[in-house]
Order: structure tokens, then C-alpha cells, then sequence
């Protein structure tokens, strides 16, 4: 029997959903939503295939003013095999939201090898017919003609007539006459429609360096969205609902950024409202009251009452992505593969926790702790190809653009002591936190790890300026460093101080941190004074792109460091 969705447009109700590509890209993020944000109702998954997809190398996400955003993210997705059973785990644990799980395919017949599949986790499914930016064949390439569209919706609901989720088909708004589109699949068998995806495709410049920004096989083109297609959302809305009659439920998206707009989507026709590129300037700790708040607005709005927008008040103002422009000044070379760039310029209020992003026009971009503030330093160590064009093309002279600083500052526990133990390039997070626990009066040691033998640390003398500073090479053996905490604890307990009034920060990667934090909390440690620099994968820095969750928290939120406690307790480690 097939799921029943709720009909908002019939009595006006407000239903809040997701969008897919935004926020909840993640099944941990999706369980987010689950148990934080009670006034969602539906989740949208970001678009699965078959197989893993990399998509395109960053910068994936830009914003060119505070209305304008742009992306190209290219369907990145980790693929059925691995999303399925991550999804199974979710629904077996109990979800409260309606699922709604995005799919995307260049060929009907992958389309119903997904359909199958995630049927029996999904209350609806959302056939991707609509990205903008997608590789030939697939998302609009579909969805601009009703022809396609809707053959590819027969194919599927012929292939499977047993399917029990909802299929829904989101439709691309770059299109002349998406209100016959929208008809034509929902008479091939579609039970209801999500609109709209981003607008056309153009060239996103940056309004410093005048170059583009999105770094995609396409010329640097890339979706528009933010509150500047909201007008072209509600036509759409309007067209669709006037195409199939009032019984077809709707997902309204695009656009919407308080409880006003809100509201115009269900009047337009809108069953449900998505929220997507608005989170960007929210941020995920304010996503929950933020959320509440469009619902309470848009609710007043349709029974009469006119209300202070207070949803509009929780949004940052001005680009959230802006970058800045500095000149190199200085290029050492510390060893074979690591070098210290140095820029015409300052951030003095910057925290442990945050990083920015550095940005090379044509190359790439990626993120960095800052190590000196006043100039600016970064420690770059030659990893992929962003790092190598740093190596080999930047030079004293030239310009990078810099943008941030995103996280958030390091909560340091109250403890009498502090031990910071950071991996090679980790002495550049370890620089910021030592300058606060030294505000703080916190005496600290320090053991740095280095892969080069007879290599002394990068910050030796900065870090050694705050507490003992021992420097250890692996020798051949990663982690080496590990071996000198016994003595690190002995020293720093030999006054008396018990080894659970110290708190202990740990830097470098994550099997390192895993194995370091275990030892610690075995000897006694406090699990939430252990924290770890949680550097993950992050592609945009706003809270979109998903990819630096950690047990649900996005540490371009919420920081880079987080607990011991917390990381076990989300089975993260």
C-alpha cells in the first residue's frame, strides 16, 4: 500500500522539509534533523546513484552577493552500496520524519535498479530529472523534455508496479512550458512533484579577482539559488499546480528564506516548503529554532495575521563566502614536502577551532588553520593538486584569495594542566589553542611528531615560548610520538596533580588521534577533557555541503575540536 503524504495546500497547513543537496547530505545528518529540529517534517537525502560519483573539485559552492549563490558539486555521492545500509540502520532505529530519498541515473534502467532498492527505506522517492550541472545524460538533460521525462517515469512504474514509497519527480525550472512537463509525468504514473531546482547555469565571477569561481569541466558554470530565484519558484509553483489539480502533491522549493515567502509557496500551490541555500546563512546550531520560527510566520501569514519576520533577523548578513585578496610575501621551504607561505596581512582575532579557505583561480581551493595570525602563515604540506600548484606555481608577488574564518572556538575545559599532542603540520592548529590556554593560565607541554628524521618541529620556538616542547621523528614508525606521553604525563603529575584535572588536545590524523585517546582515557583521563581536531573533509564551509559532519555536528559550525566523550558516544572513532 503506498504511503499517504500530507496535502498542505488544502487547508493551509505548513510542512517543512529539506532540500536535496543541502545540509542533509548525510544519513547522520538526516538523523540530525530526525531528533533536533522537530518543525521538519520531511527529509530529503542529497541524489544517489549506482556507484560512487566524485563530482567536481572545489570551489563547489560560491556566493557572488548576499542574494546570489552558486553551485557545481556534480552529484558527489558515495553510491548505493554504501547509502543503502546506512539508510536500513536509520529507519530500523526509528525515524519521525518522512524520507524522501533523492535519486539520479542517465538511463532508465539504473533509475529502477535505485527505485528497488531504496523503496524499502524511503516514503518517497525524488528522481533527480532537474541538475543543472550534471554530467551529459543526466538531471535536466532529462527533465527539460516532457517527452524523456515522462517516458523514463512509464519505464520505472511498469518495472515495479509493487513500489510502496511515493515517486516523486523533481522538475528543472529552466524550461518554457514545466507545468506540461509536470503533467506528463505524473499521467506516465509519478504520484506527486518537487520544484524547482536551480536556475539556469552562468558563470559565477568573483566580484574581488573578477575570475571565476567554480572550478567544474563545464567553464566554471554553475546553479543559481538563494533568495534571487524565489519569484521564478512561485511561477513555477503556480504553473505546476494549474497543470495537475489540486490532488498532486507538491514540494515547493527555491528561494524560500522566511515565514512570508513560506507562506506565498502554499498559497502558490505548495504542499510542502523546502528550505535549502538560507541555511548558509543560519548556521546548523540555529537550524532548529530557525526552522521553528518560518513555520510559526508562515502559519500566521495564511490565517490573516501580519508578524515580525524573526527568520529573517537570524540570518547573517552580507557574503557569507567572501574572499579577500593577499599578496605573498614570503615562501620558505621547510623540508621536501612542506612549506610555510607567508601573506601581507592579518587576522588577529583568530580561534582555535576555526580555518579558512585558500583559493587559487583556476586550481582549487582548500582549507587551512591559520599557524600565525599577524602576518598571516600558513604550513602547507604537498598532498593533492591544490598543494601542488602552491609548490610549484605561487610565488613571492603573487595574489590568493582567502575566505573566513569558518567553526568555531575551541571550548578548553577548566583543568590545571594541558598537554598538546599534534602531528607534523598539526603545530599550525597547536599555535591558536596554545595563545588561548596561555590567556587562560593554563600551563601546557607539547610533543610534535615529524616524519622527517632529524627534522626539529616548524614552531619550535613560537609553541616551546608557552611550555616544554619535545620534537620526535617516526623514524619510520608513524605515531612514534605516542611513545614519549607516558613520560609527558609522568612529568606533568609529578607535582601532584591528578592526571584527571588535565586536559589533553590531540592533533593529526584520525587512526593517531584514535589510538592516543584510548591510551589517555585508560590511564584515567576525563573523556570530555580529551579532545581531538576533528579535521574533516569540508567542500564549502557554510553548513551545506555536509561533508565535514562528525556525528552529526559539522565542524565548520561547531569547530574543529570535539570530545573524546562525544566522539564515542556517536561511534565516530
Amino acid at each position: 500500500m503506498r504511503r499517504s503524504f500530507p496535502m498542505g495546500h488544502k487547508d493551509h497547513s505548513v510542512h517543512m522539509a529539506t532540500v536535496s543537496g543541502c545540509a542533509s547530505t548525510k544519513p547522520e545528518l538526516v538523523k540530525w534533523f530526525n531528533d533536533k529540529v522537530n518543525a521538519v517534517e520531511i527529509v530529503t537525502t542529497k541524489s544517489f546513484q549506482v556507484v560512487q560519483t566524485f563530482g567536481n573539485r572545489e570551489p563547489v559552492i560560491c556566493q557572488t552577493s548576499e542574494e546570489v549563490f552558486g553551485n557545481s558539486v556534480a552529484l558527489r555521492n558515495p553510491g548505493m552500496e554504501v547509502a543503502l545500509p546506512q539508510l536500513e540502520k536509520l529507519k530500523t532505529d526509528g525515524l519521525r520524519v518522512w524520507l524522501n530519498v533523492s535519486i539520479s541515473a542517465n538511463n532508465p534502467e539504473n533509475f529502477i535498479t535505485l527505485v528497488k532498492a531504496f523503496d524499502k527505506v524511503a516514503d518517497s522517492i525524488e528522481l533527480n530529472l532537474s541538475c543543472p550541472h550534471a554530467r551529459a545524460g543526466f538531471g535536466a538533460a532529462i527533465g527539460s523534455d516532457a517527452k524523456i521525462a515522462s517516458d523514463y517515469v512509464r519505464q520505472i512504474c511498469e518495472a515495479y508496479p509493487q513500489r510502496e514509497s511515493l515517486l516523486f519527480v523533481k522538475l528543472t525550472p529552466n524550461v518554457n512550458n514545466i507545468g506540461e512537463i509536470a503533467k506528463a509525468v505524473i499521467d506516465s504514473g509519478a504520484d506527486g512533484l518537487a520544484a524547482i531546482n536551480t536556475v539556469t547555469p552562468v558563470v559565477h565571477m568573483d566580484p574581488v579577482c573578477n575570475q571565476p569561481i567554480l572550478n567544474n569541466p563545464i567553464g566554471g558554470k554553475g546553479g543559481v539559488s538563494g533568495d534571487v530565484v524565489f519569484d521564478r519558484a512561485i511561477e513555477c509553483i503556480k504553473e505546476i499546480r494549474q497543470a495537475v489539480g489540486d490532488d498532486v502533491p507538491i514540494i515547493g522549493t527555491g528561494g524560500v528564506s522566511d515565514g512570508q515567502r513560506a507562506a506565498q509557496m502554499v498559497l502558490a500551490g505548495a504542499d510542502a516548503v523546502g528550505i535549502g541555500t538560507a541555511l548558509a546563512k543560519v548556521g546548523q546550531k540555529n537550524w532548529g529554532p530557525f526552522f521553528e520560527a518560518v513555520k510559526s510566520e508562515a502559519e500566521s501569514f495564511l490565517q490573516g495575521n501580519s508578524v515580525p519576520l524573526a527568520s529573517r533577523d537570524m540570518q547573517a548578513k552580507g557574503r557569507v563566502m567572501a574572499y579577500s585578496a593577499f599578496k605573498v610575501t614570503d615562501k620558505v621551504l621547510h623540508c621536501e614536502d612542506t612549506v610555510l607561505i607567508t601573506l601581507d596581512g592579518s587576522m588577529k582575532n583568530f580561534k582555535p577551532g576555526e580555518f579558512v579557505f585558500l583559493w587559487i583561480p583556476g586550481v582549487g581551493e582548500k582549507p587551512f588553520s591559520v599557524a600565525k595570525s599577524d602576518p598571516l602563515m600558513f604550513i602547507i604540506k604537498k598532498r593533492g593538486e591544490f598543494t601542488q600548484a602552491v609548490f610549484d606555481k605561487l610565488n613571492v608577488g603573487d595574489t590568493i584569495m582567502l575566505r573566513g574564518p569558518y567553526g568555531a572556538e575551541t571550548q578548553t575545559p577548566d583543568t590545571k594542566k594541558a598537554i598538546i599532542v599534534a602531528g607534523g603540520t598539526g603545530e599550525a592548529v597547536a599555535m591558536p589553542l596554545a595563545q588561548k590556554l596561555h590567556r587562560e593560565g593554563t600551563p601546557m607541554s607539547f610533543l610534535v611528531g615529524t616524519s622527517v628524521d632529524g627534522n626539529r618541529g616548524i614552531l619550535e620556538k613560537e609553541l616551546g615560548a608557552y611550555g616544554s616542547y619535545l620534537c620526535v621523528s617516526d623514524a619510520g614508525k608513524p605515531g612514534r610520538i605516542l611513545e614519549s606521553l607516558d613520560g609527558a604525563i609522568r612529568e606533568a603529575t609529578a607535582d601532584g596533580t591528578s592526571i584527571a584535572d588535565i586536559a589533553f588536545y590531540l592533533i593529526g590524523p584520525s587512526i593517531f588521534m584514535k589510538i592516543a585517546g584510548s591510551k589517555i582515557s585508560g590511564l584515567g583521563a576525563k573523556a570530555e577533557n580529551i579532545l581531538l581536531s576533528m579535521e574533516k573533509n569540508t567542500m564549502c564551509g557554510i553548513g551545506l555541503c555536509g561533508e565535514c559532519s562528525c556525528g552529526g555536528k559539522l565542524t565548520c559550525q561547531w569547530g574543529t575540536f570535539m570530545t573524546y566523550e562525544f566522539l564515542c558516544k556517536e561511534n565516530v572513532l
